[in-house]
C-alpha cells in the first residue's frame, strides 16, 4: 500500500531505462538475496558487487575492484563513472551512515540508500528518540546519557530493568536486556567504560522495557511517498524460547498471519507517515528503506527503534516471496516514484534460518569447512543465501558469525519452517548454532 507524506519540494527523477547497470554494495545475506532478485530482472545490464569474495555474489555479480571505504569514496565515485553505473544498491547501514550515497549521487546515477543526514535515524539513536518524541510517534520512555556516573544512578532509582542501547551503531548487537540491577550495571560499563561497541557506547539510551509480540515492518520511502511492505517478525535471540544473548537475528518468516489490516493501517498512520514527516519538517531527503522494529504492547504498537535499511535475515524472507521486478521497485524508490509502482507477493509463507558459527554472537571460529550445499540446495523452494562464506581452494568455508540463511518456501509456515529445517539438516560445519523454533516460539505456526 502506498502513501503520501507531507510533499516535497523536490522534482522526480528519470523513469527507469530498459537496461541499468547496478552496483550492489554489501557482502552479506541481505545482499546476496538482493543480488538474487536483482539478476532476474529484465532491467539488468550489467551487476557487480563490492563482495565478490561472497560466493553468492560471485555467482551473480561482477567484481567492483574500487574500496568502499569511507576515507576512500573518491574511488569508487570513479569507478562508477568508469562502468557507467546507472543506480546504486548500497545494504548495509555502515555505508550509508558514512555517507556514501552523498557521495554517489549524481543526476544522472541514482542511488538506493539513505543520505548520511537520514541515517542517523539508526546511527544515532539518541537522535531518533529525539525525533520520535518531536513527532508523538508512540515509543517506550526513555533517557539518554554520555556520562557512565548518571547512567548508574539513574538505573538504581529504576524499579524495573530497562533495556539498555548503544547510540551507535553496533552491528544488529548494541542493545542489552538486564534481569538485574548488577547486569544493568555491568552492561554500562561494557558498553561506556569498556567500549565492547567502541565509539558507538559514547552515549547510551536506557528505555523501559515493553512487553508483547514483535514484528519488523519495512516500507520504502522516495521522499513524497511511502509503500509498505509485507511484514516479517525476526527472532533476535540466539536460543530456542527466545533465550541467550541478542544476535543481528537468527532467522525470521513472513507473512505474520496474526497481523491483521486494521493494526497495520495503524501502524503505517501513527508511526511510518508520522516519522516521514518529522524528517521533512528536518528537510531530510529520505529515500530508501525505513525499518521499524516495533512492539504491539496493550497500549497500542511502538517503536522499539527504526533502521534505514534492509533488516537481515528479514530481506531474505521478503526478497523470496517478492514477485514483482524488485530492480523496478529500487528504482522508483530512488527516483521519487513510488506512486507509480504495485507490488504483488507469493501467497505462501517464507521462513529463513540462520546456521551461526560455534562462538557467536561473542568470538568465533573462521575457516571451518562446510559440507552438503550442493543436496540441500536441491530442495525444492529451497534458497541458501550466504552471509559469512568465502571460496578457498575449491572449498567453501565460514568467515562470519552468522554463516548461511536457509530461505524456504511452502504453502504454511510450519511447512516452510520443517523444509528449511530439511534443508539444514543436510549442512554440516564444525560446532553450527541454530534455531528449530523460528516462528514457532511465537506460537504462530499456522
Amino acid at each position: 500500500m502506498s502513501q503520501s507524506a507531507t510533499p516535497r519540494r523536490g522534482r522526480k527523477g528519470p523513469a527507469i531505462p530498459d537496461k541499468i547497470n547496478v552496483l550492489l554494495v554489501g557482502g552479506g545475506g541481505r545482499e546476496h538475496a538482493l543480488a538474487w532478485r536483482i539478476a532476474q530482472s529484465p532491467h539488468l545490464a550489467s551487476l557487480y558487487v563490492t563482495h565478490h569474495e561472497n560466493p553468492g555474489l560471485a555467482a551473480l555479480g561482477q567484481p567492483c575492484t574500487a574500496p568502499t571505504e569511507a576515507r576512500e569514496q573518491w574511488r569508487l565515485v570513479k569507478w562508477c563513472n568508469q562502468h557507467k553505473i546507472d543506480l546504486v544498491v548500497v545494504g548495509p547501514e555502515g555505508p550509508l551512515a558514512e555517507g556514501l550515497a552523498d557521495a554517489l549521487a549524481t543526476e544522472r546515477r541514482l542511488v538506493f540508500g539513505v543520505n548520511k543526514s537520514a541515517a542517523q535515524i539508526e546511527s544515532n539513536k539518541a537522535w531518533a528518540k529525539q525525533l520520535m518524541r518531536s513527532s508523538s510517534v508512540p515509543t517506550g520512555e526513555a533517557r539518554i546519557f554520555s556520562n557512565y556516573e548518571q547512567a548508574v544512578q539513574y538505573v538504581q532509582s529504576r524499579e524495573e530493568m530497562p533495556v539498555i542501547k548503544a547510540s551507535g551503531l553496533a552491528a544488529g548487537k548494541g542493545v542489552i536486556l538486564p534481569d538485574t540491577l548488577d547486569e544493568a550495571i555491568e552492561a554500562l560499563g561494557q558498553i561506556m567504560k569498556q567500549r565492547v561497541f567502541g565509539t558507538a557506547g559514547e552515549t547510551v539510551v536506557i528505555e523501559e522495557r515493553l512487553s508483547g509480540p514483535e514484528v519488523s515492518i519495512f516500507a520504502l520511502v522516495d521522499g513524497r511517498n511511502i509503500y509498505v511492505l509485507e511484514p516479517c517478525q525476526d527472532h533476535k535471540r540466539l536460543l530456542e524460547r527466545d533465550e541467550g544473548p541478542n544476535t543481528g537475528g537468527m532467522g525470521a518468516y513472513s507473512p505474520v498471519s496474526w497481523l491483521d489490516d486494521q493494526m497495520l493501517a495503524r501502524i503505517e498512520n501513527e508511526i511510518l507517515v508520522p516519522t516521514v514527516d518529522a524528517l521533512v519538517r528536518e528537510e531530510i531527503e529520505y529515500r530508501g528503506v525505513l525499518y521499524a522494529g516495533l512492539m504491539l504492547t496493550a497500549a497500542g504498537p511502538k517503536v522499539i527503534e527504526f533502521n534505514c535499511r534492509f533488516g537481515d535475515p528479514e530481506c531474505q524472507v521478503l526478497m523470496s516471496r517478492l514477485q514483482s521486478d524488485v530492480l523496478a521497485a529500487l528504482w522508483a524508490t530512488a527516483a521519487g516514484r513510488l506512486d507509480e509502482i504495485e507490488l504483488v507477493w507469493d501467497e505462501r509463507a517464507s521462513c529463513i534460518i540462520v546456521m551461526a558459527a560455534p562462538g557467536y554472537p561473542g568470538s568465533y571460529k573462521k575457516g571451518l569447512p562446510i559440507s552438503g550445499l550442493d543436496d540441500a540446495s536441491r530442495i525444492e523452494n529451497v534458497q541458501i543465501f550466504h552471509a559469512g562464506t568465502r571460496r578457498t581452494d575449491g572449498e567453501i568455508i565460514t568467515t562470519g558469525g552468522r554463516v548461511l540463511g536457509v530461505t524456504a518456501l511452502a504453502p504454511t509456515l510450519s511447512e516452510a519452517r520443517e523444509r528449511a529445517l530439511q534443508a539444514c539438516d543436510l549442512i554440516s560445519f564444525e560446532g553450527a548454532q541454530l534455531r528449530r523454533d523460528i516462528g514457532a516460539a511465537s506460537g504462530a505456526l499456522r
